[in-house]
């Protein structure tokens, strides 16, 4: 694509389906640490410390520091014993691997993540479903709870990355849902949806999407 050096990838529903795998690790770690499932989750986009946010407020408990780490500790455990064991179908999205290749033969391009999985979540992910290499970087759902004060942390992580500096401009934010669309422009740049989540393409360019796509296969660089 015509300017961009600096690619931002969401996670789930952009390059994998986990099939279950992670909702289900969240409900774990809240009966674990609340006492129960806690409210109806809508991942569609939502960063982790947010999700862990509404359930102190839905559980009716004040913010713990101390609780926060021990829920990600109990999620990430049972984050990677359901992608092992658990049975659930999950998958690379089509033209997710093809990309990420063009792009890695491409000198000028950067690959970074831009997701609201915490670090720890995501890094089980990639490294699961085996493209855990092209991601040296990224901005994390434990950074912020707010998905759209995301951006300026993927920039700057970039630039410490590479070596050089990326405006907004010459970045593409890439996923599938309304809240990727928001956080690009929050950030100043363009973004590409695909309908590889719960999005068709006409609810992600009536959300602003730049560019929308059926998913990744139909993309090309």
């Amino acid at each position: 694509m015509e300017g961009i050096r600096l690619w931002l990838f969401d996670i789930d529903g952009t390059l994998v389906d986990t099939g279950g795998a992670g909702l289900l690790a969240l409900k774990e770690a809240a009966t674990e640490c609340f006492g129960g499932e806690g409210p109806e989750l809508d991942l569609a986009g939502s960063t982790d410390s947010g999700i862990v946010l509404n359930m102190f407020s839905h559980f009716g408990l004040p913010h713990s520091d101390d609780q926060v780490e021990r829920f990600y500790e109990f999620y990430l455990g049972r984050l990677e014993w359901n992608l092992a064991h658990a049975g659930f179908e999950g998958r690379v999205l089509p033209g997710a691997v093809d990309l990420l290749d063009q792009l890695a033969a491409d000198e000028d391009a950067t690959v970074g993540l831009l997701t609201g999985n915490i670090a720890g979540g995501a890094a089980l992910k990639m490294r699961h479903y085996g493209l855990d290499h092209h991601f040296a970087f990224g901005a994390y759902g434990c950074d912020f709870a707010d998905r759209n004060l995301l951006g300026p942390i993927a920039l700057d992580r970039a630039a410490k990355h590479s070596g050089r500096s990326f405006s907004p401009e010459e970045t593409l934010v890439i996923g599938d849902t309304p809240k990727d669309i928001a956080c690009a422009h929050a950030m100043g740049s363009k973004c590409l949806a695909v309908a590889t989540g719960k999005f068709s393409v006409d609810e992600l360019l009536e959300a602003g999407a730049d560019f929308a796509l059926p998913g990744l296969s139909e993309f090309g660089i």
